[in-house]
């Protein structure tokens, strides 16, 4: 279990994350919700330790996370996999590099400089990608993929890193309304399929309340929404988005998720 007491970011006199305390069981999927700004993506990089709390704790499983130095802390960013807005993809590198980049954390230093990859870790990076259809392009540069594209073998990335967690910050704000569906249903595969818990910043309620299982409300820094979709009422989310509500909210649902498909012997587990 994930616990975050009490955490709090200051940069300056001014508190990205104010006092944030709550609990995430395994295998949840978590949306964090708020107007820009809120500090949603400021309390996702304290998780994965990318950035340092002023204040408070995170606990995994007994286990301090906010205390880890050295090779602890990056077993720990190993196994709270970040998946990010902007793909942080090396473009000028192939597609299969790029994703058995998620196993430099088990690799000894000198395997990871001559890129000398063990062919258990090929299978497993080709086995992800072929759960998200990407198999085809394990041999194409990343930066001729589209962004659609792109993300996916940022998750496929974060998925041979064999983690507890991923923390996707707004993996989908640059893509269009067809690859959105395409990476939030690649995020539920995992999912479901996998155990994985995911916590994903989201700015769209509609996709919010589609995917998530539970939602956390934040704004100013602060948490002012815990619970289910269903008890995210309307006079709550304008709360939450301010001017942004009517943005945010749309006039229409979007489809229901894909069914998730039962996949066959993988070698990612």
């Amino acid at each position: 279990m994930l616990v975050v007491d009490r955490l709090t970011c200051r940069f300056g006199a001014k508190a990205a994350v104010d006092n944030a305390s709550f609990e995430i069981k395994p295998g949840a999927f978590v949306g964090v919700i708020g107007r820009s700004g809120a500090g949603k993506s400021t309390m996702l990089r304290m998780i994965n330790r990318l950035a340092e709390p002023s204040d408070g704790r995170i606990t995994f499983d007994g286990m301090d996370v906010t205390a880890l130095k050295g090779r602890e802390l990056r077993k720990w960013r190993a196994r709270s996999a970040m998946i990010f807005q902007q793909f942080n993809l090396v473009g000028r590198l192939d597609v299969l590099t790029n994703v058995l980049m998620g196993r430099l954390a088990e690799m000894p230093q000198w395997r990871s400089l001559t890129q000398m990859w063990p062919e258990d870790d090929r299978a497993l990076a080709m086995s992800a990608l072929e759960q998200f259809d990407m198999a085809q392009y394990a041999s194409q540069r990343a930066d001729q993929l589209s962004g659609g594209q792109q993300q996916r073998v940022a998750i496929a990335r974060a998925l041979v890193q064999q983690p507890d967690i991923i923390l996707a910050d707004e993996p989908i704000a640059s893509l269009d309304p067809r690859n959105t569906r395409i990476v939030m249903d690649a995020l539920l595969r995992i999912n479901k399929h996998f155990g994985i818990t995911v916590m994903c910043n989201l700015h769209s309620l509609d996709l919010a309340r589609t995917y998530c299982d539970r939602l956390i409300g934040m704004s100013a820094g602060r948490v002012v929404f815990d619970g289910a979709p269903s008890a995210l009422t309307e006079h709550i989310a304008r709360e939450l988005y301010d001017l942004e509500a009517d943005e945010v909210m749309g006039s229409a649902h979007m489809p229901t998720p894909v069914h998730v498909p039962e996949y066959g012997v993988a070698a990612v587990a």
